[in-house]
């Protein structure tokens, strides 16, 4: 089997676990390691090339994009543009469709492959939420996320202004409504009703009810594990009453790098474009023979 080359740019928590999750792939090999600072090399990455920009890595064929979310655009692009593959967790569910847009013209243009917001939600969950769609065309969905830690709202409430740590939990009300519960540790100097009012005020925040609470010590608190429970209510054909369910419990980061992996597989068999994961034949995300899957999943 010829290997997948691929590259980790960023290596906060998802990119130590899409390093662990590439290692124990039959179908890769790691080509390096992109970080700010490339002369910190933890004890783990001292097997592995680590450098400053995708550029000092030679035949690349997939970078896996482990940066904060408002960061992906522009590795994407510096990745592209090289004519290596991307694979990306972007999770702002409003942003997606334009940054695929803007994403596909630069693939075709160098004849490369972008999947954006392969993560499990948007994601995985996107894929479950297409097929729920179309076993009862008619009807609602609600997706309730946690209780748990959400990856992507703690890196932005850690953006603002004034906040030293932070951790953004994500409690379900129910009906797809749900609560934000952000602990802050705060750094001098800072008025704590102004820094929660820029956390409020934030894209990820604006739209739930969100509570800042101030705390000592934010590590104290930290549990990755999350969840999500989707249900759709719905018609199909003349058929009322149906009713789907999918639940799960999970560690964030843990599966976010796995989806990432698989799609990064998947990357390698598409046509030049950028793709969400509910474009992407499922059976791509799997290594090996198709006909060996489809035998084994049908």
């Amino acid at each position: 089997m010829k290997k997948i080359r691929a590259a980790v740019i960023g290596y906060g928590n998802i990119g130590k676990y899409v390093m662990e999750s590439l290692i124990d792939a039959p179908d890769f090999e790691i080509t390096g390691v992109v970080r700010r600072d490339a002369t910190n090399v933890p004890a783990e990455l001292k097997g592995f090339e680590v450098v400053n920009s995708i550029s000092q890595l030679k035949n690349t064929d997939v970078a896996l994009l482990c940066t904060p979310t408002r960061s992906v655009e522009k590795f994407a692009k510096e990745c592209l543009a090289l004519g290596i593959n991307t694979v990306d967790s972007y999770d702002i569910h409003g942003g997606i469709v334009d940054l695929r847009h803007s994403l596909n013209d630069v693939a075709k243009q160098h004849n490369a492959v972008s999947i954006v917001s392969a993560g499990w939600d948007p994601g995985s969950d996107s894929v479950v939420r297409t097929l729920m769609e179309a076993m009862a065309p008619k009807g609602i969905t609600y997706t309730n996320f946690g209780p748990g830690m959400s990856m992507g709202h703690t890196v932005a409430v850690k953006a603002i202004e004034g906040v030293k740590a932070a951790l953004s939990m994500t409690i379900p009300t129910g009906t797809g409504v749900h609560r934000r519960m952000v602990y802050i540790e705060l750094n001098d100097g800072y008025d704590f009703d102004q820094v929660a009012k820029a956390i409020q005020s934030d894209d990820y925040f604006v739209h739930d009810e969100t509570h800042v609470f101030r705390v000592e010590n934010v590590e104290a608190l930290k549990d990755m594990g999350h969840g999500v429970l989707m249900e759709r209510k719905g018609v199909s054909g003349n058929t009322q009453n149906q009713l789907f369910r999918f639940d799960m419990r999970i560690n964030n980061p843990a599966l976010t790098a796995q989806v990432m992996v698989g799609c990064a597989r998947a990357a390698v068999k598409q046509k030049p474009g950028a793709y969400t994961l509910i474009e992407i034949p499922v059976v791509d995300l799997l290594p090996g023979d198709r006909e060996k899957w489809i035998k084994k999943l049908v």
